[in-house]
């Protein structure tokens, strides 16, 4: 089973795997990762619980290349910066949220962030 997103000291660990979709099987809406076909519903709640717990790891991790993404458009060292106007559009934030998130960034980046329980700016 997948391991909640670690704190910035620890390791981290693989979240369990997301099973390849084939197409024909990700076009039936009842499908989902194969959860509908499980009786027992142990073995369901089992794999049901790895794959919130993959989803939500995969959710930090994006979530913080999203923010040194940001920190490195906003770096004004570069000669072709963007504002936080300009990355809040192109990422579909509110101004505020970008500008956390770019500090945010800027953090990962240093190698801060211990302590933190989260890997959400906000």
């Amino acid at each position: 089973m997948a391991e909640p997103t670690p704190r910035r000291n620890e390791p981290r660990l693989r979240p369990a795997p997301l099973l390849f979709e084939p197409a024909e099987a990700a076009s039936d809406p009842e499908h989902f990762f194969d959860l509908e076909s499980i009786d027992d519903p142990r073995a369901l709640l089992s794999r049901a619980t790895e794959l919130t717990l993959a989803f939500r790891a995969a959710a930090d991790r994006a979530v913080e290349f999203q923010a040194i993404a940001a920190a490195q458009l906003a770096d004004p060292r570069r000669f072709d910066r963007l504002t936080t106007a300009d990355i809040a559009e192109r990422a579909e934030w509110t101004e505020d949220y970008t500008k956390k998130m770019v500090e945010f960034g800027r953090d990962l980046m240093r190698g801060g962030g211990e302590g933190r329980g989260s890997v959400d700016p906000v």
